[in-house]
C-alpha cells in the first residue's frame, strides 16, 4: 500500500485517523448488516460506561489493580506470544487453517439460508481486519516517526476516544481516534440507508443494572486482556497471537455459562408449558 503522495500533502497523525476512521465505516456498516454476533464493536460500544471503565483501566483508578492481576502471568514467561512459534506451525498450516474456518463458515451460512447480502457483509467485517492491518503496516514502513502496527481493536481505542472530548484541544489524532468513530458512523449509515434505524434503550430498571455491570466487567476485563471479543477475539486470532485464543476461549466459555445460569427458564415456567391447556365446553 503506497502512500506517499498523502505522507507529501497530509500530517501522520491525519493520515493514521483518515484511515482509522475509513476501517472503521467499513467494519461498522458490515457488522450493521451481517449481525455481527460478537458484542463488541457496535451494541457494547453504544453504552458509553464501558468507555469509562476501560478509560480508569488504562490510565486511572483502576489502573493499579490491572497491572497487579496482569502480573501475575505474562507471555514472556513462556517466551512470547506467537502460537505459531510455540507449536512450530508453518505458513502453509497457518493459511490452510484459515481456509478450513472460511468453509464451515460458508457451510453454515447455507445451512441456515443466510440472505446473500448479510453473507457479503459478514465478509466484509472480517476484512475489516487485515485492511487495518495492511494500513498500518505500510503507515509504520513509510512514515518517518513511528507508528504502531495494529488490527480493529475497540476497548483502548473507546477510552481513548472519551479522552478526546475530556481533554483540552488539541489532542494528538491516531488510528484509533479515527476507528471508534468511524464504526458509529459506519453503522448508523448503513442502519439509514436500509432503512433499520432505531431509537433502542432499556426495558426496564433490570435489564440497565445488568447491562452497566456487563460494560464495567468488559472495561476492565478488555484492559486486563489487551483487547476486546473484536480485538482479542478476532484481530489477535488472526495473527494467532497466544493471548487471543486464550481470551476468546474465555469469552465463548463464560458467555454460555453466564446465559445458562441467568437466562434458564424456571420450573414454573417449564411446567406450565409442558402442560395441556384445558378445553371448555362450548355453552
Amino acid at each position: 500500500m503506497d502512500l506517499t503522495y498523502f505522507l507529501e500533502h497530509y500530517s501522520e497523525p491525519q493520515i493514521l485517523a483518515a484511515g482509522g476512521l475509513l476501517v472503521g465505516i467499513v467494519f461498522g456498516a458490515c457488522a450493521q448488516q451481517s449481525r455481527f454476533c460478537l458484542r463488541a464493536a457496535t451494541l457494547d460500544l453504544a453504552h458509553g460506561v464501558f468507555a469509562v471503565v476501560a478509560q480508569a483501566s488504562l490510565r486511572g483508578i483502576l489502573k493499579p489493580g490491572r497491572e497487579w492481576v496482569a502480573g501475575w502471568w505474562t507471555t514472556a514467561d513462556i517466551g512470547g506470544n506467537d502460537l505459531a512459534a510455540h507449536l512450530s506451525l508453518s505458513s502453509t498450516f497457518t493459511i490452510g487453517f484459515a481456509l478450513v474456518w472460511f468453509a464451515a463458515g460458508v457451510f453454515f451460512v447455507l445451512r441456515a439460508k443466510t440472505p446473500f447480502w448479510q453473507a457479503v457483509a459478514a465478509c466484509g467485517a472480517g476484512l475489516a481486519i487485515p485492511l487495518a492491518w495492511s494500513f498500518t503496516s505500510s503507515m509504520a514502513s513509510q512514515a518517518f516517526d513511528p507508528v504502531q502496527v495494529e488490527g480493529v481493536t475497540f476497548t483502548g481505542p473507546s477510552a481513548d476516544t472519551l479522552m478526546l472530548f475530556l481533554s483540552p484541544p488539541g489532542s494528538i489524532f491516531d488510528f484509533d481516534i479515527g476507528l471508534v468513530p468511524g464504526v458509529f458512523l459506519g453503522s448508523f449509515l448503513a442502519a439509514l440507508l436500509t432503512r433499520e434505524l432505531a431509537l433502542q434503550g432499556f426495558e426496564g430498571g433490570r435489564s440497565m443494572a445488568r447491562y452497566l455491570t456487563g460494560a464495567a466487567l468488559m472495561g476492565f476485563g478488555g484492559m486486563l486482556a489487551g483487547g476486546c471479543a473484536v480485538g482479542a477475539g478476532v484481530t489477535g486470532a488472526s495473527i494467532f497471537a497466544v493471548t487471543a485464543w486464550i481470551t476468546l476461549t474465555a469469552i465463548w466459555l463464560s458467555a454460555a455459562v453466564t446465559d445458562r445460569i441467568i437466562n434458564r427458564p424456571s420450573k414454573a415456567s417449564m411446567t406450565s408449558l409442558s402442560s395441556k391447556p384445558e378445553i371448555q365446553p362450548v355453552s
